[in-house]
């Protein structure tokens, strides 16, 4: 038994294991009840969450607006987000940052830096000599990084989210315009740590767009590939995009749906924001020849100004989408001047007959990189505030070829949708229906690297060789390998950018690097020294293109083999605890896939691999001979790299970010908390002071007892004048809980007198209905009662009790003055009819489960005693049945009766009748019989 129990053991200890693994992922899920997405555009973001009881909706704002504006305003002591900062941009404009995304990954010789900075000319934009980045200098003292101000986004974004949820949320997913690089998608990720957001993913938003679209037409899917044709023109850019919907098969769950990207193409610059800048230099043109000849400045020269003019301008393009023409008008625009001038819809479409132009772009480059032709497309499906604007719509539907473009997608929300959607598959917390998304890479990754080479005898030369790692258009997330064959010492590689001759001489300059790390390898000759008897396969290295489109090199490898003879040797540990684990969960075997190139372990019951002979396994009982077999020996090398396209933020500077963010945060909390005790204290003063002239709060204090209230109120209200605005939040709450007590009394009396009459009628009824329920339980028969007669006592004397205390208090309370503190309180009032409920509800639940007392059946079916002059013979006298026939059978009976006891299927039922002169029947006895009647049975 002892060894029994030793066996176990190491079993047990395995549960145990996995039991704490099991806790660890359920506390882990606690803390992600609910995963939030944020659809960051460039004018404004859309956040939804999910949460349970709450599938996928859209954030409501501070505003109870579901679009908020990517707009924040950064002074000294505060700052602003949203519709707040959009009102700020016209009182400063010079701290008030708006699409800012636009500089995100870019260095400062970027061709964007340059139009951001002409576009918005009130911005001082300082260099960053280390990342060759630049900087926003609002003042002296305060210059934050894009990635800093998107971090305040995003945490601004969290805080809707989780007021919204009403818990707390960590889990997000982030959308990113596709045709974002590798350095731009990795300052993404920057911002949401210095935000402190767990990334689930960086899903592109127009994936987003194409997830949403196919989760609400799930049922549409079929076998047939679909395709169809998302365009997107937003804000800041334009992307066109061919998705391909498809049921297919796969390992997990069968039949499932699936979208692809088959085609992706953009326009950096191509959007309503452009248009706009163009109406407002029209509108300000006009207006300083409203004002020539009166030696006035250029209203360019003006930031306010210029701020007011693009505010009016995005609202003009708004309504000239619906109208022919529209008065633009300002008041106040500059030196208390204003403004009005009509614009018509001719005059729009000819400031931007060159961007019009460029709408069939991207159609034409997605369907190039789809390989694909209009006539495979069945639907154009528009998306994105722009496109509401009718040249556009024109343009873009000549381009296609269709009848009509599509409008059956919320062009606001979608992308918003779907990112919530991929948040929760994402999420440990939800279950979702799946949806297999296979995402495209738009620029092509590669691996370069030069190594000698022996054309001649004793002619050496270096030669350049190139590997395509992720190709253009191929799917992603997925992992690749390259194995790099003769090197024998440390050598280096480069990973660069593949073919970009798609993109124009200006997106060029825009991308910005094209190379993106050296690798730089140590270690490698130390291996080949470890293991001179071992065969070479190569150095692995193993590269991973994520969820987000971000690439790493996972690690570096050096791999040997060679042959060595087996033996029958004891299983190893780690083979034991493996069959244990098989062993608990009844599971066999199963080989990883080869992924990563990586040959999988084998179990000693496992086919062997065979030899280099290709000799067969040998039986089970000649284990001790078994043949040759590979051995895999796998060396660690060291990496060093050095990135060229964007240095990422060396950690130390990253952490002094997230500490900034952290105490601009604390100090908005704790000014908020201020502003709100200050505004309690006032609402307070305010209230009070009305309410001492009501005739109810009179009626219940004295002339005195108002006069010294009135005092202190109009003391405190002359020191939150005067000292108020240096006041602490201690200080202010001090000041409330001072005057609330003071007011404490007079409040109280008040209340109560607002509760009486409720209370009491409330009371009253109970009593009445205690006391007919009690009534009426007294008089029920003594064979039928139910209730003991200590019950109906209690209850009896609780129901005497709480009259008299009633009718006590009452005359007690009438002798007292109404300034006075009552004796008759709504709280005792509460408890009396608690108590006296719940004796009530004790008799009531009683009654409701109790089973009525079995009698016996009279003639009419009812329960009756058995007659007083019947004998106990008579009482349990049989009718013995004739021989041949059973006990069971009908006795016979006289002929103008018709029993049915013992009656024949289709025989008629009779009418049993009950009143006086009627036929007695005779009773049926407990083995089926009946017997005959008394005379003096009724």
């Amino acid at each position: 038994m002892a060894d029994k129990v030793r066996r176990q053991r190491p079993r047990r200890r395995v549960c145990w294991a996995l039991v704490a693994v099991l806790l660890a992922d359920l506390l882990a899920l606690s803390d992600t009840l609910a995963v939030m997405s944020v659809d960051l555009g460039s004018e404004s973001m859309k956040v939804a969450i999910v949460k349970p009881g709450v599938p996928m909706e859209i954030v409501l704002n501070k505003e109870s607006r579901r679009k908020t504006p990517v707009i924040v305003t950064l002074k000294e002591n505060e700052r602003f987000f949203g519709d707040s900062a959009a009102s700020m941009a016209i009182k400063n404009p010079k701290a008030t940052l708006r699409y800012f995304q636009h500089l995100l990954g870019k260095q400062a010789d970027n061709p964007h830096v340059a139009l951001y900075q002409a576009r918005f000319p009130e911005h001082e934009l300082t260099f960053d000599p280390q990342r060759q980045t630049v900087h926003f200098q609002i003042s002296s003292q305060l210059q934050f990084s894009p990635e800093e101000v998107l971090g305040m986004v995003l945490n601004y974004s969290r805080s809707l989210a989780e007021d919204f949820a009403e818990q707390p949320i960590k889990d997000a997913v982030i959308t990113v315009p596709v045709f974002f690089n590798q350095a731009e998608r990795r300052a993404v990720l920057q911002a949401a740590r210095m935000a402190g957001l767990k990334v689930l993913q960086l899903i592109n938003d127009n994936t987003a767009t194409a997830l949403s679209y196919g989760v609400f037409r799930r049922k549409d899917i079929n076998t047939t590939a679909q395709n169809i044709m998302f365009y997107d023109m937003g804000s800041g850019s334009t992307v066109c995009t061919i998705v391909t919907y498809q049921m297919v098969k796969t390992k997990e769950a069968g039949m499932q749906p699936q979208l692809q990207i088959r085609g992706v193409g953009f326009d950096r610059t191509l959007g309503g924001l452009e248009m706009e800048l163009r109406l407002r230099e029209r509108l300000a043109g006009l207006f300083n020849e409203q004002r020539k000849g009166q030696r006035a400045k250029d209203v360019r020269e003006n930031p306010r100004a210029m701020a007011k003019l693009l505010r009016e301008a995005n609202r003009l393009k708004t309504v000239l989408s619906a109208n022919a023409d529209h008065m633009a008008q300002i008041e106040g625009l500059m030196d208390d001047v204003d403004f009005k001038a009509k614009v018509t819809r001719v005059e729009f479409e000819e400031l931007c007959a060159d961007l019009f132009e460029r709408v069939p772009g991207p159609v034409q480059q997605a369907l190039q990189s789809a390989e694909m032709s209009l006539d495979e497309i069945e639907q154009v499906i528009l998306v994105g505030g722009a496109t509401r604007v009718p040249r556009v719509q024109e343009v873009l539907l000549k381009a296609v070829g269709k009848e009509e473009l599509g409008k059956n997608i919320n062009a606001d929300e979608a992308a918003a949708m779907g990112a919530v959607y991929q948040a929760a598959a994402l999420s440990k917390a939800f279950k979702v229906k799946p949806f297999v998304v296979r995402d495209a890479v738009v620029y092509p990754i590669l691996v370069e690297f030069t190594r000698e080479v022996e054309e001649e005898p004793g002619i050496h030369s270096l030669k350049h060789n190139k590997r395509v790692l992720f190709s253009r258009m191929g799917p992603y997330p997925q992992r690749k390998v390259i194995t790099f064959n003769r090197y024998s010492h440390d050598f280096n590689f480069h990973i660069n950018y593949g073919d970009l001759g798609f993109l124009g001489p200006e997106d060029l300059r825009v991308f910005g690097s094209q190379n993106l790390t050296t690798v730089k390898l140590k270690g490698v000759g130390d291996s080949f020294k470890k293991y001179p008897d071992y065969e070479s396969k190569g150095i692995k290295a193993h590269f991973n293109l994520d969820e987000s489109g971000v690439l790493s090199l996972d690690r570096v490898e050096s791999v040997f083999e060679t042959l060595v003879e087996d033996s029958a040797e004891e299983e190893s540990t780690l083979t034991k605890l493996g069959n244990t684990i098989s062993s608990l969960f009844g599971g066999g075997t199963t080989p990883d896939a080869k992924e990563n190139g990586t040959d999988t372990v084998q179990k000693p019951s496992e086919k062997a691999e065979a030899g280099p002979e290709g000799v067969a396994p040998a039986p089970e009982g000649e284990k001790k001979q078994k043949p040759a077999r590979k051995r895999r020996m796998v060396e660690e090398i060291g990496v060093e790299l050095v990135v060229l396209d964007l240095p990422d933020l060396p950690e130390d500077k990253l952490a002094q970010s997230v500490q900034k963010l952290q105490d601009l945060t604390l100090r908005d909390l704790e000014k908020q908390e201020r502003e709100k005790a200050a505004n309690s204290l006032e609402a307070f003063i305010f209230e009070t002071q009305d309410k001492l002239y009501q005739p109810e709060y009179q009626e219940v204090s004295t002339e005195e007892q108002r006069e010294e209230i009135s005092g202190k109120l109009s003391a405190a209200s002359t020191w939150l004048e005067d000292e108020g605005v240096g006041a602490t939040t201690v200080m202010l709450k001090e000041k409330l809980a001072e005057l609330r007590k003071l007011c404490q009394g007079l409040f109280f009396r008040v209340e109560e007198r607002k509760k009486w009459p409720e209370r009491l009628s409330a009371l009253d009824n109970l009593l009445n209905h205690s006391s007919m329920f009690l009534k009426g339980a007294r008089l029920i028969p003594e064979m039928d009662q139910i209730f003991t007669e200590v019950e109906m006592t209690t209850l009896e004397k609780v129901i005497n009790e709480t009259w008299a205390w009633k009718n006590a208090t009452l005359a007690e309370q009438a002798k007292l003055p109404a300034t006075e503190k009552p004796v008759l309180l709504s709280k005792d009032i509460e408890a009396k009819m608690m108590a006296l409920d719940r004796e009530v509800q004790y008799l009531l639940n009683k009654a409701k489960f109790t089973k009525p007392r079995p009698r016996p059946k009279d003639k009419n079916g009812t329960r009756a005693e058995p007659p007083l002059n019947a004998s106990a013979s008579d009482q349990g006298e049989k009718v013995i049945p004739p021989a041949g026939q059973t006990e069971d059978a009908e006795p016979i009976s006289e002929p103008e009766k018709v029993e049915t006891a013992g009656s024949e299927p289709g025989d008629t039922e009779p009418l049993e009748l009950g009143g006086p002169g009627a036929e007695p029947e005779q009773k049926e006895q407990s083995t089926g019989q009946k017997r005959p009647l008394k005379n003096d049975e009724l």
